[in-house]
């Protein structure tokens, strides 16, 4: 009999195609009791297409009726907040989408609500369950990098403003690329950091593409309704020294449709992150090691089972809580900077 109940919150495209497939093939721990959307017909037509016993469009009458043990959250960003401090009051543990909240305050006082009630509050960052960057971490603490002191971060996208969606739309979203894009690339850069917190950030936003119009390779989108960043760059520096550069895009004019990538220089050896290389000296010569036979491997179950293993007491390596707090907060002090309200 399956450890937990859960339920999902949100009834689009992340949950349809994501979190249910993923939670589907841990069936072993975890049962789909209930979805819930505030579009009914939306929960009851994902619910029927997956088999799904119970569809709400009332998230208290779900709580009632179905008595979840963990929460999924795939909500508008806005939502992410309200929803899971229902879900932590409920006693649910929560799984929930990136970025954490709107502001570093919410992320803030879910971690603590969290903590607080003895719960797994845990967020879908998934690079972190590549191949890739499981050795990037070895690599890391077998000592071949050394001390890291810079970090390279991106994430861009050449022409890829969302032409569906709430994406656009500040009040819901909260931001553009850095929200949707940059937190994925940055949650990687902090880990490899053990995640401190910086002292110093710098940083700049544009719009001229979303303000403007053009060509788009994700559809089109309305440039008059176009209210967020198309770009963020940002410069962090940490106390001890250590930096990253953090570049994100939904539409920039470069050569490549897509650039993901994670560039880290340490005192002993260098590493890129796709495809995995170390740059490192072997037999006292400069070496660059590549890693052909890394297999591909569904990072989102992967995550969504380091969730459960959290949930289970086991190790894991899921994105907390804590850290979503602080990956808020440093999210929003770079959109502080580049209105320049940062001292």
């Amino acid at each position: 009999m399956p450890t937990f109940k859960a339920a999902l919150i949100g009834g689009g495209n992340i949950a349809d195609k994501n979190h249910i497939p993923a939670l589907q093939k841990l069936a072993d721990q975890v049962e789909i009791v209930a979805v819930c959307s505030r579009d009914g017909i939306k929960a009851g037509a994902l619910a029927q297409k997956h088999g799904i016993p119970h569809a709400f469009d009332d998230a208290a009458r779900m709580y009632e009726q179905c008595q979840p043990d963990l929460v999924v959250i795939s909500t508008p960003n806005n939502l992410h907040y309200p929803f899971a401090i229902q879900a932590l009051e409920k006693g649910c543990h929560v799984f929930c989408e990136k970025p954490p909240a709107l502001t570093a305050q919410q992320a803030r006082e879910m971690a603590d609500l969290a903590t607080r009630n003895g719960l797994v509050l845990a967020y879908n960052l998934q690079l972190r369950q590549t191949g890739e960057w499981e050795l990037m971490m070895r690599s890391k603490a077998d000592g071949q990098l050394g001390e890291i002191y810079h970090i390279k971060a991106n994430f861009l996208r050449r022409r890829g403003i969302p032409g569906w969606g709430y994406f656009t739309d500040k009040a819901m979203q909260g931001g553009g690329a850095l929200m949707d894009l940059g937190v994925h690339v940055l949650d990687l850069a902090l880990c490899a950091l053990d995640y401190a917190v910086p002292d110093r950030i710098l940083a700049n936003t544009y719009d001229f593409i979303g303000k403007t119009g053009g060509k788009g390779l994700m559809g089109s989108w309305n440039p008059e309704k176009f209210e967020v960043e198309d770009a963020c760059m940002a410069y962090l520096s940490f106390p001890n020294n250590a930096s990253i550069m953090l570049s994100s895009s939904f539409a920039l004019n470069t050569q490549t449709d897509i650039n993901r990538n994670l560039e880290v220089f340490g005192s002993r050896g260098g590493a890129k992150l796709f495809p995995f290389t170390l740059y490192t000296e072997v037999a006292g010569e400069l070496a660059d090691v590549h890693f052909p036979y890394l297999e591909d491997s569904d990072i989102q179950l992967k995550n969504t089972a380091a969730f459960v293993d959290a949930c289970l007491g086991k190790p894991s390596n899921v994105c907390t809580g804590e850290q979503g707090a602080i990956l808020q907060e440093v999210v929003e002090r770079i959109y502080g900077s580049a209105q320049r309200t940062e001292v």
